[in-house]
């Protein structure tokens, strides 16, 4: 029978038991079988059971000190300077922003518990309900994407399945994840729903996922896979998305109508809190700008010269808060604590230089993060939901991976669709046109960081940043997990 619950906590592998509870109010399963959710004409009952495992991929995700805070700070696009005693937490986000970080970080520490939290619960359910075919498809899917972000971040980490045993797992070669997770999504594909599903996995969605997994075949098995990208990118295409007139329209707080969006995390600040970029990235006094509920913590910002890279003309250019800022009535922001060496004073304005990254960074430096709304009056957490994959990045994969296949007139046309939508004109398509419009399009969507590395940027100075080592294209293996499970082998040069 079915009844109502507040909280449900299942057993994980001891490698996963970090975050094993969570909230819950809605229906969920009591004394059904294996064969009640097989047989049963009533969907609700799959939907109910995939609850668990896709509330573990929403998670921490767009919070801070998590795994989008190390794939965005790592690259050009943005830093938290430290203003005195704010911001410093011990260093950790000077480091990063400088590629000296060391093994024990626990932003790495996190990023790495979110994903094998994810993976556990899966796979919990896996064992469950293991002959119920279409949700077990679904599940392998969706056990891909916690590896794709891992085999991008860490490289070489253990693959933990329904069948693995014992308790102190030892890693697998970046190789062998890479064939895990196309194993994985192809094996299952065509098992999934093509109708636009967009807050669960359907076919296009786990096709974006291959598209992902191809594009950077070459860094992650020396391998590349371009035609294989591209194929993956046409099937993403073929389907029923089309680029939305408004850009921003893909990042409101009510977003479910976007026509670009394939596969979104839906965040809501009661129900399904993790997503508190405006919090990390306002300035105190912006808190009267939004009316929000709590004050912002003044802390991530855009780099001058990725910032400086947007033509005036492209539309993408409003996703920075930059210049004078107001309150919600309209008066002007008067940051009274402003430092004498602010050259715009007291009066509240972001400006894209950033005077120093440590240790008195000024309070109003840099551009700030305002590609997602922020709606009026929300609290510490949004409600947008959060684009894994849309349109206007998988044209772009295509640009890219017919372009290095030689495809000229193909890479053309789909660079032209994304620059068109932004009001820009032509120009000729070309390696560096690709890399740059990736950075236009997918700023803070957690991408630069492999882009960067993809397009051989990575290790080159930029602020406040000398040339990194080359072994920093992988995060270390946290030293947490190591101490704790003596089987792990750390990454080459930590």
């Amino acid at each position: 029978m079915l009844k109502y619950i507040s909280k449900i906590c299942l057993l994980v592998p001891a490698l996963f038991l970090l975050g094993s509870c969570w909230e819950l109010d809605q229906e969920v399963l009591d004394g059904v079988t294996p064969d009640d959710v097989a047989n049963s004409d009533n969907p609700i009952l799959i939907d109910v059971l995939k609850a668990s495992a896709y509330s573990r991929i929403v998670g921490s995700w767009g919070g801070h000190n998590s795994i989008w805070s190390i794939n965005e700070v790592a690259s050009d696009e943005m830093a938290i300077p430290q203003k005195g005693p704010d911001w410093e937490d011990g260093g950790i986000w000077l480091r990063v922003h400088r590629h000296t970080w060391g093994a024990s970080e626990d932003a790495f520490n996190n990023s790495w518990n979110y994903c094998f939290t994810a993976v556990g619960e899966i796979n919990n359910l896996i064992i469950s309900f293991p002959d119920v075919e279409l949700l077990v498809a679904e599940l392998k899917v969706l056990r891909a994407l916690p590896y794709l972000w891992l085999i991008d971040s860490f490289g070489n980490v253990p693959i933990i399945t329904e069948e693995s045993t014992g308790g102190n797992p030892t890693n697998n070669s970046r190789q062998e994840v890479f064939d895990f997770i196309e194993r994985s999504i192809l094996e299952n594909i065509d098992l999934l729903p093509k109708e636009d599903t967009r807050t669960t996995l359907n076919y296009y969605s786990a096709h974006a996922m291959l598209v992902k997994l191809y594009l950077n075949a070459e860094v992650y098995t020396g391998t590349a896979r371009w035609a294989d990208a591209e194929a993956s990118a046409n099937e993403v295409i073929s389907g029923p998305y089309s680029l939305s007139s408004n850009f921003f329209s893909n990042f409101a707080t009510r977003n479910g109508g976007s026509t670009e969006n394939i596969l979104t995390l839906p965040y809501d600040e009661n129900n399904a809190p993790g997503f508190n970029l405006a919090m990390m990235t306002l300035h105190y006094l912006n808190q009267n700008t939004f009316d929000l509920s709590a004050q912002p913590w003044n802390g991530y910002a855009s780099l001058e010269e990725f910032y400086n890279n947007f033509d005036e003309g492209d539309v993408r250019k409003q996703s920075f808060l930059a210049g004078p800022q107001f309150s919600s009535d309209g008066t002007r922001l008067e940051d009274l604590s402003a430092e004498a060496s602010d050259p715009d004073g007291q009066p509240l304005t972001f400006t894209p230089n950033i005077n120093m990254l440590a240790p008195n960074a000024l309070r109003q430096a840099g551009v700030r993060v305002g590609k997602f709304e922020f709606s009026s009056g929300a609290g510490q957490e949004l409600s947008n939901d959060y684009p894994l994959f849309r349109l206007g990045e998988i044209i772009l994969a295509k640009s890219e991976a017919a372009f290095r296949q030689g495809k000229i007139a193909e890479a053309q046309d789909a660079l032209d669709q994304v620059r068109g939508r932004a009001g820009l004109p032509v120009v000729p398509v070309s390696l560096d046109a690709i890399y740059d419009e990736r950075g236009f399009e997918m700023f803070a969507e957690a991408s630069r960081r492999t882009d960067m590395i993809r397009f051989g940027k990575f290790s080159q100075p930029w602020w406040e940043k000398g040339v990194s080592e080359d072994f920093r294209k992988l995060f270390p293996i946290p030293l947490q997990q190591i101490n704790a499970n003596p089987n792990l082998v750390q990454n080459p040069g930590y």
